[in-house]
């Protein structure tokens, strides 16, 4: 499997199963702007055990990727694929190809950008298409983040019957 990186020689991960007993959460997002969503959101998990690893671009995303198992994963479309440079916001899209070709596929939240109607179908199309569990706008108010809590409650009920990966019950 060659997936788990956004270039062609990269190495397959080692993915040794859940760190301590903590379930991992890939969290990526338009790094190169403030979204003070990610900045709370770890803070509410971490207490239930749930690790944030956090990606601003979609090289970070890739490196995560290939250095820890991904349990849910929280894919921005937005996401540069160079932090230095914005105006590449194609990374979630493949980062969303990433982590379907993995060997065990996280279940996936995406984010979606504000863009036109037309261009928001095509994405909304090819996040189902790489199995998507669902897909929302991306959080501004604090009523936002609440359905992505939601959201995350369905995953963990509908993916991990309520247990953490690994067999420690949440």
């Amino acid at each position: 499997m060659r997936a788990a990186n956004f270039h062609p020689d990269a190495q397959e991960p080692a993915h040794p199963g859940p760190v301590g007993g903590r379930l991992n959460l890939l969290l990526s997002y338009a790094g190169w702007r403030p979204e003070p969503w990610v900045d709370r959101l770890p803070r509410l998990l971490e207490p239930m055990g749930i690790r944030s690893l956090t990606a601003g671009c979609g090289r970070e995303a890739s490196q995560v990727i290939s250095q820890n198992p991904i349990h849910i994963a929280v894919v921005d479309l937005g996401m540069p694929l160079e932090q230095t440079r914005p105006e590449t916001a194609n990374a979630g899209c493949r980062l969303l190809e990433v982590l379907r070709r993995l060997d065990s596929p996280p279940p996936t939240v995406v984010v979606k950008r504000p863009q036109s109607s037309r261009d928001e179908q095509r994405e909304l199309t090819a996040a189902l298409r790489a199995g998507a569990f669902a897909v929302i706008d991306r959080p501004h108010e604090s009523g936002d983040l609440e359905l992505l809590l939601e959201v995350l409650r369905r995953v963990l009920a509908r993916h991990y019957a309520g247990s953490w990966p690994g067999g420690r019950s949440a």
